[in-house]
């Protein structure tokens, strides 16, 4: 992370979906560009799991900034550190030491507030992945008028089971250890992260000094984690994670996502083995959204690291000169 400083929302109590009320909460966020005075080119973007607030600076600084293909130069980029996570947002919760259900349409809903005290009338573009498209299908879906263009990033209408599967596992491993657990966690989620294709190419059956090459990788990744993550976040997260499908209470998906007004992308990656390219068609298809792909050996994670595939997509998303189908019929 780049250790830019963060800017805070305050808000005195926060009513989550599951009824509980959380007090104290600060949300932490970057803003970067300026808001015009017609205060309609706001670009908003969703972290994932283990994701910061500083999309600009860091995780996706090759995508945004001046000169880049969201240009900071005409378009203001909001980025929030998601409810749940450890870099910035905090809140105190209604009963110490039980973790609260956060869910993907909670997280929407607070970075909502935010955007309604900067006074936004209507939002350029959001986008994100993983975790992130979650909530930005969430966001969609909860305000279907307010964004001109949506992109959703490697994410499904609700979390699928295999999924779900993966997060049991990790919060199985973290329940045996804790900070040691989170690493073996983060070794099982790489796994999903890439492909077998990848690891193949990268490391074969080399060997180093402590074992195959592929598991001084693995190693690392979880090494890494527990020195920048909190364990507690990491089970919020994923909770939210589970708990996530855009047509609930809504009449199901379709009814949910056909609401939305402004264009809908979906953007798929083959061979990702947490949330398949076909995940992605399963929505964007019954919906009338519109779809694109990201082709990649790296899978999941393609979306954070083939950086000039995901600019091309946002820059032709921020088009409006074509408007999609079912805005034009009326679908």
């Amino acid at each position: 992370m780049s250790g830019r400083t963060l800017r805070t929302h305050h808000l005195p109590e926060f009513r989550l979906e599951s009824g509980e009320v959380l007090t104290e909460v600060v949300q932490a966020y970057h803003l970067d560009g300026e808001i015009n005075a017609s205060r309609d080119n706001l670009v908003i973007v969703f972290h994932a799991l283990t994701g910061s607030a500083d999309a600009v600076g860091d995780w996706w600084s090759d995508v945004f900034g001046p000169g880049r293909a969201i240009d900071t130069h005409r378009y203001a980029v909001l980025c929030t550190n998601l409810l749940g996570s450890c870099y910035g947002t905090t809140f105190r919760r209604p009963e110490p030491g039980r973790r609260p259900l956060i869910t993907p349409r909670d997280q929407a809903r607070l970075i909502h507030a935010l955007v309604e005290e900067l006074g936004i009338r209507s939002v350029a573009l959001t986008a994100g992945g993983s975790l992130g498209g979650m909530v930005g299908l969430e966001f969609a879906a909860s305000y279907p008028e307010l964004t001109r263009t949506s992109v959703i990033f490697a994410a499904p209408a609700a979390h699928t089971a295999a999924a779900i599967g993966w997060n049991h596992i990790q919060r199985q491993a973290i329940a045996l250890g804790s900070e040691q657990g989170l690493a073996v966690a983060r070794m099982v989620g790489m796994m999903t992260y890439r492909t077998a294709v990848e690891f193949q190419e990268r490391f074969g059956r080399e060997r180093g000094p402590n074992g195959f090459q592929v598991e001084s990788y693995l190693n690392h990744q979880g090494e890494k984690l527990v020195k920048r993550f909190d364990p507690e976040s990491y089970l919020m997260l994923m909770d939210a994670m589970d708990a996530h499908d855009v047509g609930r209470g809504r009449g199901g998906f379709v009814e949910a996502l056909r609401a939305v007004r402004g264009r809908l992308i979906g953007v798929g990656i083959p061979g990702d083995i947490l949330y398949s390219d076909e995940d992605v068609r399963a929505w964007t298809d019954p919906v009338g959204a519109e779809y694109r792909q990201i082709d990649s050996i790296h899978g999941h994670d393609a979306f954070l690291i083939e950086v000039d595939q995901v600019a091309a997509i946002l820059a032709d998303a921020l088009e409006e000169a074509t408007p999609s189908a079912r805005l034009a019929t009326g679908a």
